[in-house]
């Protein structure tokens, strides 16, 4: 009884073409993929410049004006808390 042994390669053998060609199609789809943010992006940089363009107050002044608002409530508030005023005591009014 003779034993043959036969050196089997333990990896799967790939053709090569057919990688090649998954990996264009990959690429090419990646590039479509880019060209459309491109549009989509472009498209909605203009609509929103075109938007904040018809506003009538800015957002950098409407920011201005709300932060102003903000503050003055805060000094209100601290000062109401700070003299002990409360509902309690403006209740019979």
């Amino acid at each position: 009884m003779s034993v043959t042994t036969e050196k089997r390669n333990s990896l799967p053998t790939f053709r090569s073409g057919l990688l090649i060609t998954g990996g264009s199609l990959i690429g090419a789809g990646a590039l479509i993929a880019l060209a459309g943010m491109a549009v989509g992006g472009t498209h909605v940089v203009s609509a929103t410049r075109r938007w904040i363009l018809e506003m009538d107050v800015p957002p950098s002044e409407l920011a201005k004006i709300k932060w102003a608002q903000a503050r003055s409530a805060a000094a209100a508030g601290t000062a109401a808390w700070q003299n002990g005023v409360s509902a309690r005591d403006t209740a019979g009014t």
